[in-house]
């Protein structure tokens, strides 16, 4: 049987917990990157002042079951979101939707007329059922290993 989860704001003191999240996320479970990508994307877990920082310049959106936090996301006043990571344990499960819809209504409440994000492999069929289109195909450099990835938006 499925927990329910439950959507929160999150708070500074989940800075550390959401970093051990994407880390998770990023090398944990199925995924269309080899594990070497997976290592230089996420060489270790996001904490400190820095990430606290990057957090805390969004809106921050957490999705939690049993009270711990298994997917998160971020969106800025611009409407661009930052990060969106769930946990391999709990996809498929609804989370991302329900984490989408809650930051679209952040973006529209902040007067953002599109939503934009950076999707890797992984993410872009999730945004794509969400009514995101690819902008363009890209290619980044992370710690000597490429990672392709699409800039994706949807008008709000």
């Amino acid at each position: 049987m499925t927990v329910p989860f439950t959507l929160r704001p999150a708070r500074p003191d989940d800075h550390d917990a959401l970093g051990v999240v994407m880390f998770r996320a990023v090398r944990e479970g199925d995924s269309p990157y080899t594990d070497a990508q997976r290592v230089a994307w996420m060489p270790k877990r996001n904490s400190g002042a820095a990430w606290s920082a990057r957090l805390a310049s969004q809106d921050v959106v957490l999705g939690a079951q049993n009270g711990a936090p298994v997917g998160f996301m971020t969106v800025d006043a611009s409407g661009y979101i930052d990060l969106a990571y769930v946990l391999p344990d709990a996809r498929g499960q609804g989370l991302f939707s329900s984490l989408l819809q809650a930051i679209e209504r952040l973006a529209q409440d902040s007067g953002a007329k599109q939503l934009t994000t950076h999707a890797s492999l992984m993410a872009q069929p999730a945004f794509a059922r969400h009514g995101f289109a690819v902008f363009r195909h890209e290619t980044v450099t992370r710690n000597g290993q490429s990672l392709r990835r699409a800039e994706m938006f949807k008008r709000i």
